[in-house]
């Protein structure tokens, strides 16, 4: 298989030129696996310090044949796309180095997706290189579509934080909450989300069959959620015997009457002409409302809702591929907009069924 085939829409528009820093990781792959199949990209180097000398495809069998090999991450060639899929604190650190070598920067990790400063001193351990922050772009193009065009520097969102966002934004943007609300999300995400070194807790054994809470108050991914929506959550994570997936249900308790038609115009503005998120609202079938199997390996988002009058209650769900629509897919995406590419290029899979655990 040739890495940086042309085929597609932008089949005749010039390459792209694309390093991965950070490829040997469970996103690191899935990243690699669009870009190779993208139909501008060209993957021209593919870093990993662990792996440097091994083949991509040893590493990722879904990209076996290609002729890749990881690098050491010292001695960078210029491109024209940077893509780091590094963990938490790598990228703040290099900026100015991932600059020098390309004129646009896509992370995958949380070091740019805050607003300032303080923020990372509240969320995280600080931040190494502050005066970047104002120059990100959040990567989800739903809410930040027009300021991702000529980015040059793109902070890919946290899965969790995605997929809740996408949910209640159409509530926000069309004035059903204000933000003074009371909102309770519960998100159940698969082990990859844990990454290749997830360490004990996301071995197998020790994750078959559970629902276990995990982050029960002040997961780090509320600070993105509480940013792009302007208001306050209470959000809890639970690990769930699944691989792929960030399953969110949201409570959402209005200050004042909502009907269904409501609900259907608010999320039908938003998302009707959007080409990653398809409504999954009741009807009929096995999956009635948004669920992880049925976006595995995609970079959709199903969103639903339910309205409970008794209660004075909306329930908002969302689903997605946390290492798509919740990374490496959502990066892509954003790159195709930020260079002026097809938005769709490279990301066209819409699923399969049936499917095992996803």
């Amino acid at each position: 298989m040739a890495v940086g085939t042309e085929t597609g829409a932008d089949a005749n528009a010039e390459a792209v030129t694309a390093t991965v820093i950070g490829g040997s990781g469970f996103t690191g792959g899935e990243l690699l696996r669009l870009l190779a199949g993208h139909p501008n990209f060209e993957l021209t180097e593919v870093t990993s310090r662990s792996k440097a000398g091994k083949s991509v495809g040893s590493v990722h069998p879904p990209l076996r044949g290609t002729d890749l090999r990881f690098t050491e991450p010292d001695d960078l060639e210029s491109v024209d796309v940077l893509f780091a899929a590094t963990p938490h604190g790598v990228s703040m650190g290099q900026i100015d180095e991932f600059f020098e070598i390309a004129d646009t920067v896509v992370d995958l990790s949380a070091d740019f997706r805050l607003e300032s400063e303080e923020q990372y001193d509240e969320w995280y351990d600080g931040h190494e290189a502050p005066e970047y922050l104002e120059k990100a772009e959040y990567a989800l193009p739903e809410i930040n579509r027009e300021n991702l065009k000529g980015a040059g520097l793109i902070a890919g969102g946290g899965c969790n934080a995605t997929a809740t966002i996408l949910g209640l934004y159409p509530l926000f943007e069309h004035d059903i909450l204000e933000g003074g609300e009371q909102i309770v999300v519960d998100v159940k995400v698969g082990s990859s989300e844990g990454g290749a070194g997830g360490g004990e807790a996301s071995s197998h054994p020790e994750r078959s069959g559970v629902v276990r809470p995990y982050a029960p108050t002040g997961h780090r991914h509320e600070a993105e959620i509480e940013q792009f929506l302007d208001t306050s959550v209470s959000f809890t994570c639970h690990a769930v015997d699944m691989i792929r997936g960030a399953s969110a249900t949201n409570h959402v308790f209005p200050s004042g009457p909502v009907s269904k038609g409501d609900l259907w115009q608010a999320y039908r503005a938003c998302y009707e002409d959007e080409p990653f998120v398809r409504m999954a609202a009741g009807g009929s079938g096995v999956y009635r409302y948004p669920e992880p199997k049925s976006v595995a390996g995609t970079n959709l988002a199903e969103v639903g809702f339910e309205l409970d009058p008794s209660n004075k209650r909306i329930v908002v769900f969302s689903a997605i591929d946390n290492m798509m629509k919740g990374s490496a897919g959502q990066a892509v995406h954003a790159a195709n907009i930020a260079l002026g590419l097809e938005e769709t290029a490279g990301l066209e899979f819409t699923g399969m069924h049936p499917v095992g655990a996803p």
